[in-house]
């Protein structure tokens, strides 16, 4: 069964997560350690991967489900469509995630307008459109998997 993606409220990924759990959803939120500046201290958090989005399997008659949930907006579309992540997909996030080693994604000076192969780290094999290029970071269009993302240069 494919993984339909969540359109949450804002800073309510782990809690809508959670609280889909507790009702017998099979749901997957992607988290990441990040460190967070405060002006008087540091401190380790833990934030989703991707900001808004939470990733359901739920059958069609189980779909409204998830409305129990008082932070889920709605299902996210794609071409006017339920938007539909692959298991491998997930997978890769998930082995990335809990990869010892640190990934990095390499890209070299390109043009705005190019597309590229990623060959390095979780979007191993997709292809990307450069969107803008700055002097701090990359902007990628994943087409494949609706998403956009941003890179600081190595």
């Amino acid at each position: 069964m494919n993984w339909q993606v969540l359109y949450t409220k804002p800073k309510w990924e782990k809690k809508v997560a959670e609280q889909l759990n507790a009702l017998g959803v099979t749901c997957y939120c992607p988290t990441i350690v990040k460190i967070q500046q405060w002006s008087d201290r540091k401190k380790k958090v833990i934030v989703p991967l991707f900001n808004h989005y939470v990733f359901v399997q739920v059958s069609e008659k189980e779909r409204n489900s998830v409305f129990d949930s008082p932070g889920v907006i709605r299902y996210l579309f794609w071409l006017g469509k339920h938007a539909v992540v692959k298991d491998e997909e997930i997978n890769i996030i998930k082995q990335w995630l809990d990869g010892d080693e640190n990934n990095s994604i390499d890209v070299l000076p390109y043009k705005v307008g190019e597309t590229i192969k990623i060959d390095k780290g979780p979007f191993t094999s997709h292809n990307a459109v450069i969107k803008e290029v700055t002097n701090t970071h990359y902007v990628l269009v994943l087409e494949s998997l609706g998403c956009v993302l941003k890179m600081k240069h190595l």
